[in-house]
């Protein structure tokens, strides 16, 4: 008798930040038998440690019995701070674990809040490696940035990360890919590339109130300054990281890093990197629900700031998608 095909392969939680998905995970694989992989596009960077909220030790799960599991995890250092990892490499490191867990016969889970990384492999884009022009960038570089936003804007008018205007690098590098993907290369390329697994995807959503993800970001904020966060990016210069490459990676790197320049009081520091924390979450939101737009089923978990009520639904929701 012919087997019938599960309708899911795999299972997401993502939410915003600061809103206990990594507990929530570490729970929900524990009773599954899963692994995590995590999909949090700071985290793959070896040495962010507590400015990217890794908390390691989460994934020792104490039951309460004495009796310690270890949940593994995947994509976490998986790249060092001299290469810029990007979604195509989360992509493809993806894929390969999928593999690697299907292979063993786990239902592969993915956690995480980096909205354009889950996205990628939910919806699976259609990526190719786009190489450096070194022709077109010496063209390019007697522009001003503003002849170069209007080139960026003429190749794609539904451009939709705006800020990524400001920024001259990010322009040519938009310019360079956009060029790259019309061109006969492109094709030839994707000959090269390996057909993609499906994925079809059972997507958990895990949030809170507005007021409840402000509190938590300012609490966890204190705890990281606490446990040492200055000191792991001071480390991090003084290791030989540029702090114009501490700035890019955002948020707390860069805020610690203008305050360690001198450029900002602790003071300034704490209020600046907060609300930029506060304005990340809701992006964040933001990316979901356009997620929800383009036809991304997301079952949310209740909004409410109890683990148990949490996990107890989304246990409810597997079982009663087929796990």
């Amino acid at each position: 008798m012919e087997q019938r095909q599960k309708p899911f392969n795999c299972v997401v939680l993502l939410g915003p930040t600061a809103v206990g998905k990594t507990a929530l995970g570490v729970r929900i694989a524990k009773k599954f038998g899963w692994e995590i992989i995590s999909a949090d596009s700071r985290q793959t960077y070896r040495g962010l440690d507590i400015g990217s909220g890794k908390d390691l030790a989460d994934y020792d799960f104490d039951d309460g019995s004495g009796t310690v599991t270890h949940i593994p995890y995947h994509l976490i250092d998986v790249a060092d701070l001299g290469q810029e990892y990007n979604v195509f490499n989360f992509q493809q490191d993806f894929y390969d674990e999928f593999r690697n867990q299907q292979a063993r016969n786990l239902v592969p889970f993915v956690v995480g809040g980096t909205g354009m990384y889950i996205d990628s492999v939910v919806r699976g884009y259609d990526f190719v490696p786009v190489p450096e022009n070194p022709t077109l960038r010496a063209e390019l570089d007697g522009k001003s940035l503003e002849e170069l936003d209007a080139m960026l804007l003429s190749l794609k008018d539904n451009l939709h990360n705006k800020s990524d205007l400001l920024i001259r690098e990010r322009v040519v590098r938009a310019i360079e890919i956009e060029l790259y993907m019309r061109s006969p290369e492109c094709g030839k390329a994707r000959e090269k590339i390996g057909k993609r697994p499906e994925i079809r995807a059972f997507v958990l959503g895990t949030t809170l109130e507005r007021d409840e993800i402000r509190k938590n970001i300012e609490i966890r904020l204190r705890q990281r300054l606490d446990e040492g966060m200055i000191d792991e990016v001071r480390n991090l210069h003084e290791g030989g990281v540029s702090w114009e490459r501490l700035e890019k990676l955002g948020l707390e790197y860069r805020f610690l890093s203008l305050y360690l320049e001198g450029k900002l009081t602790r003071e300034e520091m704490f209020e600046q990197l907060y609300h930029a924390i506060c304005q990340f979450a809701k992006r964040q939101e933001t990316w979901f629900r356009g997620m929800e737009r383009k036809g991304v089923k997301i079952n949310w978990l209740p909004r409410v700031n109890d683990r148990a009520t949490r996990l107890n639904a989304a246990f409810a929701m597997l079982e009663e998608a087929g796990f």
